[in-house]
């Protein structure tokens, strides 16, 4: 954040002449079993619902170009770039600032009608566009989210600790999971939506129509077991195309060991745990001798 904070803040050294920003969004709401019931059984592993089916950054990055080639057609070529969380953008500020919605106070971007289950992409452009006007705010005095936050990541009404984020703990982190955090991430293998279930605004959240973002082998209600037993092969075949597969197989068993550390104790758990306590890998090795540990405890 600190490296990249002056292009952040500065559209136009991202792209020179920027003198407008078009922002866009599409929803990702999959048609999957329900989020709720798959948090509260243990045996299962919840992965982000954004994160079931198909990875989004190349599909909305083509409908981005898409639309820059269709606006050329009308006023002729001009200077642009897309984004689609590929840059050191501002994604949630230009897209409040542009009308799309309000910032929520878990820190993502709300819409009456849509929510917060959407993606969010950018045109930088020297085409000087009339700016939309932002929408008022409509949080009112709801903490839903605020208290929602399984790790305490949201310290304040619009500020969140990344540090203490699950979807951070399971996909940016490279290192071990800190041990007081590991109990607090429950059966969530990869992100976390708590913030978003709880949401008062997501209750009439539609479903999306893209069929990229539909369920692929089954993520949505897949055993905490199952899913520990890929090996690498298997990850790289069943992750191809997925938002997860960039976290590599080494952190997916790392994250799913902490799910089985906080499992029901049983034969098949701890069966799945003993198979992998010699991992070559020592990242592995060190959650699953954690996991363990919590089921002799």
């Amino acid at each position: 954040m600190a490296r990249h904070d002056s292009k952040r803040a500065h559209p136009e050294q991202l792209l020179p002449g920027t003198v407008s920003v078009i922002t866009a969004r599409i929803g990702y709401w999959p048609e999957a079993a329900d989020a709720q019931a798959n948090l509260a059984d243990r045996r299962r592993a919840y992965v982000s619902r954004y994160a079931l089916g198909r990875d989004y950054h190349k599909l909305m990055r083509t409908r981005l170009q898409k639309l820059v080639d269709r606006i050329q057609s009308e006023t002729g070529i001009f200077s642009s770039r897309v984004f689609t969380d590929s840059a050191p953008v501002l994604e949630v500020e230009l897209a409040s600032r542009s009308g799309l919605g309000w910032r929520g106070k878990h820190t993502l971007l709300l819409e009456r009608e849509a929510g917060s289950y959407f993606f969010l992409g950018e045109i930088y452009c020297d085409l000087p566009l009339p700016p939309d006007p932002p929408l008022a705010e409509h949080c009112g005095t709801c903490t839903a989210c605020i208290s929602a936050c399984p790790t305490g990541a949201i310290v304040a009404p619009y500020r969140l600790d990344a540090r203490r984020c699950i979807s951070y703990l399971t996909i940016e982190l490279k290192t071990s999971i800190p041990l007081e955090l590991r109990p607090l991430i429950g059966n969530r293998v990869y992100g976390c939506d708590d913030c978003q279930l709880c949401c008062p605004w997501n209750r009439q959240a539609p479903l999306t129509r893209e069929q990229d973002f539909s369920v692929r082998h089954g993520l949505d209600q897949a055993s905490l077991v199952q899913l520990f037993i890929w090996d690498e092969a298997a990850f790289k075949q069943k992750m191809a195309g997925s938002a997860i597969y960039r976290i590599g197989h080494e952190r997916w068993l790392r994250n799913i060991a902490v799910g089985l550390g906080n499992a029901t104790t049983s034969p098949e758990v701890l069966a799945a745990l003993n198979l992998r306590r010699e991992d070559t890998s020592a990242l592995v090795r060190e959650h699953v001798t954690w996991a363990l540990d919590r089921h002799r405890g």
